[in-house]
């Protein structure tokens, strides 16, 4: 069995969060649980653990540093794409949830720090 991809889900908010009247937030929080809860459920996913910088960090994730990431093992390339899909198919009314939030994947392997070595 092959190994699997560490994988770094880096996940913002953009602008039509923001523009969004307070009233109208709920339904996207929602949302974006639902696509969370979905990952996490995910055949082919096992995460390792998740980072929010919501409360030091107010505004639009236009690329580092994302809003919040969760650090996975995945299968494979198909299943992170499948993933990222998520945002595609999670509906908040009449839209996707990428309207508000975006994501980007980076996959890698699992860095092994050895204690076998000496400076």
């Amino acid at each position: 069995m092959a190994e699997p991809l560490r994988t770094l889900f880096c996940i913002g908010n953009n602008q039509n969060f923001f523009d969004l009247p307070k009233a109208e937030i709920g339904p996207v929080w929602v949302g974006i649980s639902t696509m969370l809860s979905n990952l996490k459920n995910m055949d082919g996913i096992d995460i390792i653990g998740t980072f929010d910088d919501d409360a030091h960090m107010v505004g639009p994730s236009d690329g580092w540093p994302w809003t919040c990431y969760v650090l996975a093992d995945a299968r494979d390339q198909q299943t992170v794409k499948d993933a990222c899909n998520l945002l595609r198919t999670t509906m908040i009314g009449e839209y996707a949830l990428w309207k508000y939030f975006k994501i980007e994947a980076r996959m890698g392997r699992e860095l092994t720090i050895r204690d076998d070595v000496e400076l």
